[in-house]
């Protein structure tokens, strides 16, 4: 339940952070990030790391446990970076595409184009430097829940 919890915990921190981190980059504060997807640090890959940190210094890297945790966080962070980034690099372009097709039919209205419910979410994946930011806010999350733990008991 610990491990479960140190997870949680990563992925809160992760989202959370998302808002300053996202403000020193653009300059404007923006709440909604807290329950977006995308952006820095991936939250993904905060909560599987803190986890197989956690899982890994309480039961041994030898584990059965540990090595579950470790291969089923590499294929979350390779989801979060690979495959939901190209499909978020895809939804750019069906966006563009979309706008293309007004303009040339003669809708030319780009801020009512904008804001159609049909526009596809461009923001879903993670760049590598997202991953590894969330990845060493999980360790230090991990690492932290487990030396609590130890001093609880």
């Amino acid at each position: 339940m610990k491990g479960i919890i140190a997870a949680i915990i990563a992925i809160v921190s992760a989202q959370v952070l998302k808002v300053p981190l996202n403000a020193l980059k653009t300059g404007k504060w923006d709440v909604k990030q807290i329950l977006g997807s995308g952006g820095m640090p991936s939250s993904h890959s905060a909560g599987v790391t803190s986890l197989a940190t956690y899982v890994g210094l309480k039961l041994g890297s030898r584990s059965l446990d540990f090595a579950l945790s470790i291969i089923f966080g590499l294929i979350v962070m390779y989801d979060a970076q690979g495959v939901r980034k190209h499909a978020g690099e895809t939804a750019i372009k069906v966006n563009e595409l979309e706008k293309r097709i007004d303009q040339l039919s003669g809708d030319n209205q780009d801020e009512a184009h904008d804001k159609k419910s049909k526009q596809l979410k461009e923001s879903i994946g993670h760049q590598p430097e997202e991953v590894l930011g969330g990845a060493i806010l999980g360790f230090i999350v991990g690492f932290i829940s487990f030396l609590s733990h130890r001093k609880s008991k």
